[in-house]
Parts: structure tokens; C-alpha cells; sequence
């Protein structure tokens, strides 16, 4: 089914970017092999991002955070992520849509007794495939089979005139240059709680029951030995009796950089106190510099 739901993107895609009407304005790409490198141009790029999973079925899962920091607006159901995001910066800066959670066992026990009936314009959209006008229409029979109403396990009949609402509500939006602008920015600056590092440290704190392990520093290196690495080393960064050492941190040491010159260098903080002087951040160990 999952090849053959692709299938019929392609052949949509193949009709809507010929059409002489639509074709230079609207398209349809099915990027095939998606991963991090194509995410790092899609994702920042998208205006909205569209996770519409049957609520309840926890079908939408992180990469709609990831559209969200980028600014993105969400298009979706109360499902998965969707409810943590509605959460953190609320549902004015999203649009939701479709059954909730809670109603769909009702809904689908009313739907199994023949008590739905099919919004006319769903039933347009699997006519036009059923027509042949997107190629084999005996080849999609099994998608056309599996949306009728009678079969529509995931309530997608159902939940479609929310979603044509939901699609009008964005239309309307994006019109208004300053409300999108708004919903935008508070996108990204409500997504600070899907940050790794919150995620990681909540996991080894309340599943993994880990402890952070430290990395190695700091490492005691003479000044006199950092100057001759090219290390500017302030006369204010010494301590009151002249410590003929400054300990060195090794966290964030990275390889040296093609070209680069044989340095200890980028030091951009430093926390002192009576007695040292302790460099801790952005560093880069190169050939030709060893701590003692």
C-alpha cells in the first residue's frame, strides 16, 4: 500500500505540474531518499509542515519540532507531538483540525454501524482518482477500496472537512503578513523544551538513572608554554603571585582545521580566581601542541 500511496503521488504530481492553468504556480515533489542532508534544506525552507496522523494513534512523532524551531507553522491533529508543541506555544500558533483522542473509539463504532456519511467533497476526490484521470485507475482500486467509508479505519473521510477548514484558516493567515510573521517567531521561540539536551538529560535522569560523566581538565599548562602556541594570555588573567602555570580545560578540543598554523587558539572565556586562571571554552588542539 505504502508503494502504491507513492505511485499515486507521482501520477498526481506527473497531471498538476503539465496543467497550463496551475503548473508555474503549484507543484508536487515527492523527494525520494529523504534524510539529514535534504532536512537541512527542506526544513528551514517550509512555510508549513503538515502532521496529520488520526489523533490517538501517536503517529506524528519529532520532525515536526524540528519545523517548528525553524519557524514553520504546524498543520495537523491532536496526536504525538502535535499535543507537546500545542503545549509550549499554544494552539493560536498552529492550526488544528480532526477528531480528538478521546472521541475516536465513539466514532469508529458509529462508523462501523453505518452511521457516517461521507462528506461529498471526499467522495469527489476518490471519484476523480477512480475516473482514471491520474492514470490506471484499476491500479489504485486498493486505496479508493480502503477510503470508503465502510473501510476507513484511520477516519480520514471523517476528519477532511476539519481539515479543508484548517487549510481556509491558513489561507486567511498567511495573507496577513504581520499575524504570520507573529505566529512564526513564537514558533521558534516557544520550541526551546524540544532542545537534545533536555530531552537526553530528562531520559538519564528519569529511564536510563545515569550519572553525567566528566571529560578530562583542566590540564595545568605554563604560561610562558601557551605564549610560544601563540595564546594571547592577558596580564590581567594572572593570578596576584604570578602562577607560573594556567590550568587548561580539554573540554571542546577539536582536531585542527586544514591550513591551520600550529596554535592553541580561540579562547573566548575565561573564569578567574585568586590563585588561576581557567580557560573553558572553544578551543582547538593542533599538531605541534602537547599539555605537560
Amino acid at each position: 500500500m505504502a508503494k502504491l500511496i507513492i505511485k499515486l503521488i507521482n501520477s498526481v504530481a506527473s497531471v498538476v505540474n503539465s496543467d497550463k492553468d496551475v503548473g508555474d504556480i503549484l507543484k508536487i515533489v515527492f523527494i525520494p531518499n529523504y534524510c539529514v542532508s535534504a532536512a537541512e534544506i527542506i526544513i528551514p525552507s517550509s512555510d508549513i509542515s503538515q502532521h496529520i496522523s488520526t489523533a490517538g494513534t501517536e503517529a506524528s512523532g519529532t520532525s515536526n519540532m524540528k519545523f517548528d524551531m525553524n519557524g514553520g507553522l504546524i498543520l495537523g491533529t491532536l496526536d504525538g507531538a502535535n499535543i507537546e508543541i500545542r503545549e509550549e506555544i499554544g494552539e493560536d500558533n498552529m492550526f488544528i483540525f480532526g477528531a480528538k483522542a478521546a472521541q475516536i473509539n465513539e466514532i469508529q463504532e458509529f462508523r462501523r454501524k453505518g452511521g457516517l456519511k461521507q462528506d461529498p467533497r471526499f467522495t469527489a476526490v476518490l471519484d476523480v482518482i477512480a475516473s482514471g484521470a491520474f492514470g490506471n485507475a484499476e491500479e489504485f482500486k486498493p486505496i479508493i477500496t480502503a477510503m470508503k467509508m465502510e473501510n476507513d479505519h484511520y477516519l480520514l473521510g471523517y476528519d477532511f472537512p476539519s481539515y479543508l477548514e484548517a487549510q481556509e484558516a491558513i489561507d486567511v493567515a498567511y495573507c496577513d503578513t504581520a499575524r504570520w510573521a507573529r505566529m512564526s517567531i513564537l514558533a521558534t521561540a516557544g520550541s526551546g523544551k524540544f532542545s537534545s539536551d533536555r530531552t537526553i538529560k530528562e531520559y538519564a535522569e528519569e529511564i536510563w538513572n545515569v550519572q553525567p560523566a566528566r571529560r578530562p581538565g583542566p590540564v595545568p599548562v605554563a604560561v610562558d608554554r601557551l605564549a610560544s602556541q601563540g595564546v594571547n594570555v592577558p596580564h590581567s588573567s594572572m593570578s596576584p603571585i604570578g602562577s607560573p602555570a594556567v590550568p587548561i580545560s580539554l573540554e571542546r578540543l577539536s582536531p585542527p582545521g586544514q591550513g591551520q598554523a600550529s596554535s592553541l587558539h580561540n579562547v573566548v572565556s575565561a573564569s578567574r580566581s585568586p590563585t588561576n586562571t581557567v580557560f573553558s571554552s572553544g578551543f582547538q588542539r593542533n599538531e605541534g601542541f602537547n599539555p605537560p
